[in-house]
C-alpha cells in the first residue's frame, strides 16, 4: 500500500565518519566555494553532490563526466566503509540547532504519488534545466542524496514519539562548519514506526518548504522507471519533515540596480502614490507584512502601503513580496519579471540589513528594500489553493545537511 510516508533503509555515514562526511546542501555553494570547502577532506559529501570539484577547473558542471564522477565517488565511500547501509527500514529524528533556535523533525521517504496529486503541496515553479540536473544526478547515483525540506501541521501524536525517541543516545551529533548542530536518532521500534506512518497518512497534506526541483526530479525518475521491474523505492523521495510551528523563515530582501530613469526625488514622489513614506533614523526591519524598509542615498525610509492597495481574499496578492512587486517594483521601477530581470537581485535575511546598505553604498545598487518574513501559515495558504508564490519569497534557516541520510533506489 502506498502511504504518505514510509521508513527507508538509509545509506549513512559510519558513526565515526559523520563529521567528515557532512556537507552543505549542493545548491548553496558554487563550484569554487565547494572546491575550497572540500579541500583536504576526502570524505566530504561535496565530492558526490558537487563532483566537478574533482575534475579539471574548466569542466562543465552538467557534463556527463560530472555525474559519472559523482557515482564513482559515492561507490568509493561505500567500498571504504565510510558510508554504510541500514539493514532494516527506519525513520530518523533529525534535529537542527542554530544559535538559540532548535527544530526537530523526521527524515522519511515521501510518496511520489501524493506529490503528483498535490497532497505533497508546492508553492513555487521549477526550472526545467534545474530539474534535468537533479534527474541526471539521481539516475547516476541510483539514489536521492539531497533531502527535500517539508513542513507538516504540528501534530501532538508525532511530537510525543519524537520526544520519546530523543531520550536515547543519538546516531550522530555533528557541528557543521557553519556552526549548525545536526543531531540524528534512528527509530527502529516497529510499534513507533507503524504509528508514525499512520499518523502522517491521516494528514491532509505535507508542504514543500525547500526542494521543489529535487521532488520534481524524483517524480520524473519514478515515471521513467515504472514498468521496468524496479522496486517500490522509486515511488518515494528523501525528505525531512518538520512541524510548521518550529520552522523559521527569514526575510528575503530586494536590491535594484537603477531607478528606471527617475531622479531620487521623482522616484520618491512616485513611491508616495501608494505608500506612506517616513524618514527613519536607523535601519528599518519591518514588523508587519504591509510595512517595508527602503534604503537609498545613505538614508532609510519606512514605507507603509496604503490600505486601499491591500487586496483581500487572495493569499498570493496579500504577501508582502507581492505588495512590493505589484505596487512599486513593477509600476515604478519597471521590473515586471523579477525571475529573469537582471536589474533586481535578492538578499537572504540571514545576511542582515547591513548587506543592503553595503550594496547600495558601494554603488552596485541604487535602492534596497527590506521585507517582513513570509510565515509558514501564508505558505500553506498559498499551497492549499494550488497557487504559487513570487520568486524568492522564503529563505529557510537552518539548512539541512547533505550526506547524513541518503535514499537508495533499489
Amino acid at each position: 500500500m502506498i502511504t504518505l510516508i514510509r521508513p527507508f533503509k538509509a545509506l549513512r555515514p559510519a558513526p565515526d565518519k559523520a563529521a567528515a562526511v557532512t556537507a552543505p546542501p549542493y545548491d548553496v555553494l558554487n563550484t569554487e566555494e565547494a572546491r575550497t570547502r572540500a579541500a583536504g577532506k576526502p570524505h566530504s559529501f561535496l565530492h558526490i553532490s558537487k563532483p566537478e570539484i574533482d575534475l579539471p577547473v574548466d569542466t562543465d558542471p552538467y557534463a556527463p563526466a560530472v555525474y559519472a564522477k559523482g557515482a564513482e565517488n559515492l561507490q568509493k565511500l561505500i567500498n571504504e566503509g565510510v558510508l554504510i547501509r541500514e539493514a532494516a527500514p527506519a525513520y530518523y529524528v533529525y534535529r537542527l540547532k542554530m544559535g538559540d533556535h532548535t527544530q526537530t523533525g523526521l527524515a522519511v521517504s515521501a510518496s511520489v504519488a501524493d506529490y503528483d496529486t498535490n497532497r505533497v503541496r508546492k508553492h513555487e515553479y521549477t526550472r526545467p534545466d534545474k530539474e534535468d540536473d537533479r534527474v541526471r544526478q539521481i539516475e547516476a547515483l541510483n539514489a536521492q542524496t539531497g533531502p527535500v525540506l517539508l513542513a507538516y501541521k504540528a501534530n501532538a501524536g508525532v511530537q510525543a514519539i519524537i520526544d520519546a525517541a530523543t531520550k536515547a543516545a543519538p546516531l550522530y551529533d555533528v557541528t557543521a562548519d557553519t556552526g549548525v548542530v545536526h543531531t540524528i536518532w534512528a527509530i527502529t521500534d516497529q510499534v513507533w514506526v507503524d504509528k508514525l506512518t499512520a499518523l502522517f497518512n491521516a494528514m491532509n497534506a505535507l508542504y514543500i518548504a525547500d526542494g521543489h526541483h529535487r521532488s520534481a526530479a524524483a517524480s520524473r525518475v519514478a515515471a521513467a522507471r515504472r514498468g521496468k521491474a524496479k522496486s517500490e523505492s522509486q515511488e518515494y523521495f528523501l525528505a525531512v519533515a518538520f512541524p510548521h510551528d518550529q520552522m523559521r523563515i527569514f526575510d528575503y530582501n530586494r536590491v535594484i540596480r537603477d531607478l528606471n530613469g527617475l531622479s531620487p526625488e521623482a522616484f520618491l514622489e512616485r513611491v508616495k502614490e501608494r505608500f506612506d513614506v517616513t524618514l527613519a533614523s536607523a535601519q528599518v526591519r519591518p514588523d508587519t507584512s504591509t510595512r517595508f524598509g527602503m534604503y537609498m542615498g545613505g538614508q532609510w525610509y519606512r514605507l507603509d502601503i496604503k490600505a486601499k492597495y491591500i487586496p483581500s481574499n487572495d493569499p498570493v496578492a496579500a504577501l508582502d513580496v507581492s505588495l512590493l512587486q505589484d505596487n512599486l517594483i513593477a509600476p515604478v521601477l519597471g521590473i515586471t519579471d523579477p525571475r529573469r530581470d537582471k536589474r533586481i537581485d535578492f538578499v537572504g535575511g540571514i545576511r542582515g540589513l547591513g548587506e543592503l546598505e553595503k550594496r547600495v553604498d558601494a554603488g552596485e545598487m541604487k535602492v534596497a528594500f527590506a521585507l517582513h518574513p513570509t510565515t509558514l501559515e501564508q505558505l500553506m495558504a498559498v499551497a492549499d489553493v494550488n497557487q504559487v508564490m513570487p520568486p524568492k519569497s522564503t529563505w529557510f534557516e537552518p539548512k539541512l545537511a547533505d550526506g547524513l541520510v541518503s535514499h537508495v533506489l533499489d
